[in-house]
């Protein structure tokens, strides 16, 4: 049997025969090595780390129990985890909004501020606001082109849409991202471009 060093050095093809094979060594470098990838796009869609945390899991457990139909020479376990979460926050996120229609209750920010990171801060929560009320495939793009710094073609694969398709999306989330930021009149509607 391998060891975890050595696995830790592998490929993903590599990593995913471990994870075929029921290597508990393999499971815990992929997750050591990406299991940050959809925690990350967790946190930002969902806004929760708990419900983010549960992402991550489910992610992982979804590869664990698909390693069978792992193709080699793939795009490869990062950009495999990144659909999944994705796809699982926008579920999540359809899922409450059928649950419920009310507004969220507002989470007060106890943390105090010295005054020279009051405006930057009331300009971060507008924009965490603003992305919170976009659509849910909206939300994943901006988040994926800003957050995960993925490029359009990958974000749009990651929404398994074509990079037109994607690309207007982009542009009509960040034109509602960019007038809901403004409406908020945290900046002025010169201020040019709001920086994500």
């Amino acid at each position: 049997m391998e060891t975890a060093r050595a696995i830790d050095g592998q490929d993903d093809d590599a990593l995913m025969r471990g994870l075929r094979a029921r290597e508990s060594d393999a499971l815990r470098s992929v997750a050591e090595r990406y299991g940050e990838i959809p925690f990350r796009i967790g946190c930002r869609m969902l806004a929760d780390p708990v419900e983010a945390e549960d992402i991550a899991q489910e992610a992982l457990l979804r590869l664990w129990n698909h390693a069978d139909r792992w193709v080699e020479g793939g795009p490869g376990i990062a950009a495999w985890l990144s659909r999944v979460g994705t796809n699982l926050c926008i579920d999540r996120l359809r899922k409450a909004r059928r649950q419920s229609n009310d507004e969220p209750p507002d989470r007060a920010d106890e943390t105090p501020l010295a005054d020279a990171a009051i405006e930057s801060d009331e300009v971060k929560q507008a924009v965490i606001e603003c992305i919170s009320g976009l659509p849910e495939r909206q939300r994943a793009s901006i988040i994926l082109t800003y957050y995960e710094q993925l490029s359009n073609q990958l974000a749009a694969d990651n929404l398994e849409m074509n990079i037109k398709a994607f690309e207007s999306l982009l542009y009509r989330a960040r034109g509602i991202l960019k007038d809901c930021v403004e409406g908020k009149g945290v900046v002025k509607d010169d201020a040019g471009r709001i920086c994500l």
